[in-house]
């Protein structure tokens, strides 16, 4: 199993970005997927989290209203659209997988990881 993350960068406050996460050799819609990320100096926290095929979705009270977690089954991809950018959502952002459908919030309920992406938020 793979999972591939793209779309970091460096942003200015008030920008968007969107994460992509392609996994392979995994049966994408058995899955719940999450997207984390981990400050320098900082646990590895939950971003948001998307169950199977349902709109059973969660996010961190941090995000809320600003980040949208989606998936697209047929392509095994789960994306995050991240708008308003801040300066603290700076962090290496990694895509979990889990293989039970429910919302899972701690790193250690994920099997498999994605290697991260890096988002700098700085003016």
């Amino acid at each position: 199993v793979q999972l591939v993350e793209s779309g970091g960068g460096l942003v200015q406050p008030g920008d968007s970005l969107r994460l992509s996460c392609t996994a392979s050799d995994l049966n994408f819609i058995s899955v719940t997927t999450a997207w984390f990320r981990q400050a320098p100096g900082n646990e590895r926290e939950i971003v948001a989290a998307a169950v199977r095929t349902s709109s059973n979705k969660y996010y961190a009270d941090s995000v809320k209203d600003r980040f949208t977690v989606t998936r697209d089954n047929a392509k095994n991809t789960v994306y995050l659209q991240m708008n308003n950018l801040k300066p603290e959502d700076t962090g290496v952002y990694y895509c979990a997988a889990a293989l039970r459908g429910i919302v899972l919030r701690t790193p250690q309920d994920y099997r498999y990881w994605g290697q991260g992406t890096q988002v700098t938020v700085s003016s």
